[in-house]
């Protein structure tokens, strides 16, 4: 395997660059930048405050009287590299979170880093400021990665989706990502990983970006993933085209906003149905059904997101066939009717894996308890993460 010093370099752009932006709320601006311990020259911001108007009540007339007219300054600091630094790290030290993050690799400064204060991207790179990009995920199993050419593949198909070139070739892709990872010394964990149009300018356009860019991040979860069975509900938040939804894109608001919608209403996520009103998605997992004839069922992937957890569960299944605990297995489209109607239903995804679903909507699925398939699914991808083939599991150099 090739070392990262004898990969690729690409037009290096610097990584750290400082844009301060401040609330309206002028107390959160005087809490934020008035920071204590650090030299800074200073540049003056007026910020204007509201006059503060009162109606004094006058008989036979109707005037109004202006108390306060509040106009407040405060300094926003001119920072230099160094105390640009030194805030990233204090702020990265501040945070209260369940993931750590162990390293990080850039084609922008091309390497990697574990110093989660540096793990930044420009500011000027079009998968910020316009979703211009693609990502994907792949599982760190005592020190394997779990169906990583598979999601390699995923990935790359989402990048020509995207009209995103590549920065290196898939060989070099991968070896970068497995460095990084072996780099980390992280034995379970996620590794995440992207693809831009790169840096350039703030246009529309990529035409003017330098060149593509790839970053990972190899991640250390502190919370396993959870069996408890959860209450989903019917998204009201639309899905995303066909054309989007089989993408793995950055695009993620029509996602994020599924999910907040579930979580306001006290549930875990929310199902999308398809433009037939078909049985989907969630927000970031696909959805199985059991049967009450015991078949295990999947709606199409034509129009979702080809889950390589959902997949693999798909051939899994196959041993539950054999078992007798399933009389088959299906993908086809499911309604509504359909899915809450069925003995079990679940949720499957590399960060679920695969998760039982007591109650859609106001319906109890089955009889609100966790099942013994969605059970036995879960048991069988675990030990194939541990023990699986040599074609989901890529060994990480010590």
């Amino acid at each position: 395997m090739a070392s990262l010093s004898s990969l690729p370099k690409p037009v290096a752009v610097s990584p750290f660059s400082a844009i301060i932006g401040s609330p309206s709320d002028p107390s959160f601006v005087r809490q934020s930048l008035l920071f204590s311990g650090v030299g800074f020259r200073c540049a003056p911001l007026r910020i204007n405050r509201r006059p503060s108007v009162e109606t004094e009540v006058v008989p036979g007339t109707h005037q109004t009287t202006v108390f306060s007219d509040s106009v407040q300054n405060f300094d926003v600091p001119l920072l230099s590299v160094s105390e640009v630094m030194e805030r990233l790290k204090a702020n990265h030290e501040n945070r209260k979170g369940k993931q750590l993050f162990l390293a990080m690799y850039s084609s922008i400064f091309g390497g990697i880093t574990t110093d989660p204060t540096t793990m930044v991207i420009p500011m000027d790179d079009h998968m910020v400021h316009r979703g211009h990009g693609v990502f994907d995920t792949a599982a760190i199993m005592d020190g394997y990665l779990y169906e990583f050419d598979q999601h390699v593949d995923r990935f790359l198909r989402s990048a020509s989706m995207a009209k995103i070139s590549l920065p290196f070739d898939r060989e070099t892709i991968r070896n970068i990502l497995v460095q990084t990872v072996s780099v980390s010394k992280c034995r379970q964990g996620s590794l995440r990983y992207w693809l831009s149009a790169g840096p350039g300018d703030f246009q529309l356009s990529p035409s003017c970006c330098h060149q593509p860019a790839l970053y990972a991040i190899v991640i250390q979860d502190q919370a396993p993933p959870s069996w408890k069975g959860v209450k989903v509900f019917t998204s009201s938040i639309p899905i995303k085209p066909q054309q989007f939804a089989i993408m793995k894109s950055v695009n993620y608001l029509p996602n994020v906003l599924s999910k907040m919608e579930a979580e306001e209403n006290g549930g875990f996520a929310a199902i999308w149905l398809d433009d037939e009103g078909f049985v989907a998605e969630g927000p970031s997992m696909n959805v199985a059904f059991v049967t009450k004839e015991k078949e295990l069922l999947m709606p199409n992937f034509d129009k979702i997101l080809s889950g390589c957890t959902a997949k693999r569960v798909l051939t899994l299944a196959e041993e539950l066939v054999k078992e007798g605990k399933l009389s088959g297995v299906k993908v086809r489209n499911v309604t509504v009717e359909e899915g809450k109607m069925a003995s079990e239903m679940m949720l499957i995804g590399s960060g679920v894996l695969v998760r039982p679903v007591l109650q859609w909507d106001e319906h109890l699925i089955g009889n609100g308890k966790e099942g013994p398939v969605a059970e036995a699914l879960l048991n069988l991808i675990l030990e194939d993460m541990k023990n699986g083939p040599t074609t989901v599991r890529v060994p990480l150099p010590c």
